[in-house]
């Protein structure tokens, strides 16, 4: 049954869930439909954000309390992979991919700054954050 509260009481696993809806159909879209080829670290990210759909959208219609014990190994994954990646991307690191298409090609650079590896950054950074938020809202 529809409680009034489920919104406001669970807003940190919506979001959360929203974002990694956003992002596995944004990663689908530029693979699929734009032509871009993911790279190796980009698969990874992939492996840490598509399964979030699944876990805290059962989480939210199961209303666990415990969702984000269940999806923080998941997004911890994509944030150490998309944060290793920007490094990549924008020079901090030297190197490159070994395998595959290259991590550093600049496919999209919107407004001079924002890349695909930032965008998946900031989604992790933000899932991460509000899976830390509902963990703390139980402790």
């Amino acid at each position: 049954m529809y409680h009034p509260n489920v919104w406001r009481t669970t807003r940190p696993l919506w979001i959360a869930w929203g974002l990694a809806v956003v992002g596995t159909l944004g990663s689908l879209y530029f693979s699929e439909w734009m032509g871009f080829a993911p790279c190796p670290l980009c698969w990874f990210q992939r492996l840490g954000l598509y399964p979030l759909v699944v876990i805290l959208g059962l989480g939210l219609w199961r209303r666990d309390r415990d969702v984000w014990l269940y999806a923080a190994p998941f997004s911890l994954f994509g944030l150490a992979f998309a944060i290793y990646h920007n490094l990549l991307y924008y020079g901090a690191l030297a190197g490159t991919c070994s395998f595959g298409s290259d991590c550093t090609t600049r496919q999209i650079d919107w407004f001079g700054f924002i890349s695909i590896p930032l965008m998946s950054l900031a989604a992790f950074v933000v899932i991460n954050v509000m899976l830390w938020l509902e963990r703390e809202r139980h402790r």
